[in-house]
């Protein structure tokens, strides 16, 4: 049987970290390479007692242990770790490099899934679908998390967002506030590769024979409800996914913007984020409806707590605001 791993630079509180870990090994994955980005002596303690996780604290000795400079942007200590990983990934067939609020969703056996994939894929990659916000939604059940889909560029993908998002569907990508590039499952053991973000190269060029997983979705729990996307908008915004030099946005009558021009020029209107949260990000009814009728919603129950608790029974789990420490 195909075995596959999971490796992700984290920088979470403790109670994510685990969800994230828990949902993954929940489905079946044989090994998850955890880096910590930040100190957090609870998820690590948790982590260290699992047999499937390798959990790797990136303080100073690591960085000075590997001859390198800890780099100031986060991306690039997110490559920088995945190739750590992969270097020590002889145990997996597949290794998929994603973020701590990322979840892959499979149709069915993930091993089997890559199982089925030709000898000759180097790279398969997972569309994202992006979840929406449930707060002020009357009809919101707590159990379940609504997403959106993601749309090809082949099915009318500014049509579509237009008819979905009257103010702002050319300005998203298909309601996308985050990525719509998906991540990548990388085939372990083949000389030269290395997994990036969004991508996996091959003695630095990018694998163009790629595959694509139509039978996997990567949840993206990028918004979860106002107060917590706002409290991270501006690091977002300034070196996140809505960063200047992303292109991530529709242009505007032939006039390119990125994200970060989109929302720069939103919040100098008065309720300008909030217009925008209400039609964009949040599962109002009438949305919902929209996107049903395109075949693009979806309705998931992920049960992390539950999954937690049975990978991590010891684990105390503090509040869902818990901030790790600074290194």
């Amino acid at each position: 049987m195909t075995r596959w791993g999971i490796v992700s630079t984290v920088k979470a509180p403790a109670r994510e970290i685990l969800d994230f870990v828990a949902h993954h090994l929940d489905l079946g994955a044989d090994h998850i390479w955890i880096y910590l980005d930040a100190r957090n002596e609870k998820a690590q303690l948790a982590l260290e007692a699992h047999p499937q996780v390798t959990v790797t604290r990136t303080d100073s000795s690591y960085w000075k242990a590997n001859k390198k400079q800890k780099p100031p942007m986060h991306q690039v200590r997110q490559t920088f770790n995945a190739k750590h990983a992969y270097a020590q990934a002889d145990n997996v067939d597949w290794l998929l490099h994603i973020d701590v609020d990322e979840f892959i969703w499979p149709q069915s056996n993930v091993s089997e899934i890559l199982d089925a994939l030709p000898q000759e894929c180097l790279s398969a990659r997972v569309y994202p679908s992006e979840a929406m916000s449930s707060d002020g939604v009357d009809d919101a059940d707590p159990e379940v998390t609504w997403f959106k889909a993601w749309i090809s560029g082949k099915q009318g993908r500014r049509a579509i967002s237009r008819q979905l998002y009257p103010n702002y569907g050319d300005y998203v990508k298909g309601g996308f506030v985050s990525h719509v590039a998906g991540k990548l499952f990388a085939r372990t053991r083949v000389q030269g590769i290395q997994i990036r973000i969004h991508k996996v190269t091959l003695d630095g060029v990018e694998v163009s024979e790629e595959c694509t997983l139509q039978s996997m979705e990567l949840l993206h729990l990028h918004i979860t409800d106002w107060e917590t996307w706002q409290k991270k908008f501006d690091y977002r915004h300034e070196k996140g996914s809505y960063r200047a030099e992303l292109r991530t946005a529709l242009p505007k009558h032939g006039v390119g913007l990125t994200i970060h021009q989109v929302f720069e020029n939103i919040s100098k209107i008065p309720g300008g984020m909030e217009h925008f949260y209400g039609e964009v990000c949040r599962a109002t009814p009438q949305l919902r409806q929209r996107l049903d009728q395109h075949g693009l919603l979806r309705a998931y129950r992920l049960e992390l707590d539950r999954k937690r608790k049975a990978y991590f029974p010891d684990f105390q789990a503090g509040p869902r605001t818990e901030i790790p420490k600074n290194p």
